[in-house]
């Protein structure tokens, strides 16, 4: 296993792959119920995860260790603005009531909604052209290489998307970096600002904002539960914050708050 090191709240490796991802169209759920169906602004550390075990074709409950507190960290950072649009979108109900097999008989069959049911109408609000620069490390050396291997041979085991499967993802491999821990006592962090919220310094001239996502999961029955939350602090147009205080580090020239 590659050696790691805890400075302050993070555990962390020597160093990270690091590469941006980008698309047309974002939408990230949010948990809370809601006749919007609303989206988070920072894309949520689960869903880093699972566009990245697509990437490495895992199936859908069998990569939640490996991106566990202790085993992984993930840095993110908004590279543009961050800006929404409410999309109306009509729907078919997916409750297993209202689906079905095609064809009624035999081995090969796959479910579908009942195409003559009335549709649903709602809004979507969706993430216009978001664009995201992300720093993730394993303790896992088999995945890690994989991963590397696939970030720069340009590849993927399933599309990346960015939420939803029909916002298809590009990915921008921008290498490998050591990862150091940051000396400077209230660092200017290029990333969103992780579990520090209280401590960001506010100007008049850097619009700041919150957001609490799910961080981490765990398989549950043959579905699967957030064990975990992460706070962040965002400027929406991608400024970086200052910190007082904060476990930064240092990647590539840039100062980061991994989760």
């Amino acid at each position: 296993m590659s050696e790691t090191k805890r400075t302050g709240r993070t555990l962390v490796g020597e160093s990270c792959l690091s590469f941006v991802v980008r698309g047309e169209w974002a939408h990230f759920r949010r948990i809370e119920g809601n006749i919007v169906k609303q989206t988070y602004r920072l894309m949520p550390r689960t869903s880093i995860a699972g566009m990245l075990a697509g990437m490495l074709g895992l199936g859908r409950n069998e990569y939640y260790d490996l991106f566990g507190q202790d085993v992984s960290a993930v840095a993110v950072q908004p590279k543009t603005r961050l800006r929404t649009m409410n999309v109306p979108q009509n729907t078919l109900s997916t409750a297993k009531e209202n689906i079905q097999m095609q064809p009624k008989r035999g081995h090969a069959r796959i479910g579908l909604p009942d195409p003559t049911a009335l549709r649903q109408q709602h809004n979507y609000e969706m993430l216009v052209e978001p664009k995201y620069r992300i720093d993730c490390w394993l303790d896992d050396d088999q995945t890690y290489t994989e991963l590397k291997r696939l970030l720069e041979a340009e590849e993927s085991y399933y599309p990346p998307t960015l939420g939803l499967s029909e916002c298809l993802a590009s990915i921008t491999y921008e290498g490998e970096h050591e990862i150091t821990a940051s000396e400077v006592a209230d660092p200017t962090v290029d990333s969103a600002v992780v579990e520090a919220v209280d401590s960001v310094v506010l100007d008049p001239q850097t619009p700041v904002r919150t957001e609490r996502s799910p961080g981490f999961m765990r398989a549950d029955d043959g579905g699967r539960i957030t064990t975990g939350f992460v706070s962040y602090a965002y400027s929406p147009n991608g400024d970086p914050l200052r910190v007082r205080g904060g476990d930064a580090h240092i990647v590539d020239g840039r100062t980061v708050m991994f989760s």
